[in-house]
């Protein structure tokens, strides 16, 4: 897996690196060749937010 750039902004917004390719996976575009595209994309976008945001369970 490719290392990912993360970067964050007073805005609480983050940014990810992705390839061309785990974008348009995100986008809808199926690569049969090579199912693990989106799937990468999705793992650094989860890795970005597990490491910019503290989650907390809710009391129910």
């Amino acid at each position: 897996m490719n290392s990912s750039a993360i970067k964050t902004d007073d805005k609480g917004k983050i940014a990810v690196e992705l390839t061309p390719n785990e974008a348009l996976a995100l986008t809808g575009v199926e690569f049969n060749d090579n199912q693990h595209i989106k799937a990468s994309a999705q793992r650094k976008i989860r890795d970005a937010f597990e490491r910019t945001f503290e989650f907390q369970a809710e009391n129910r």
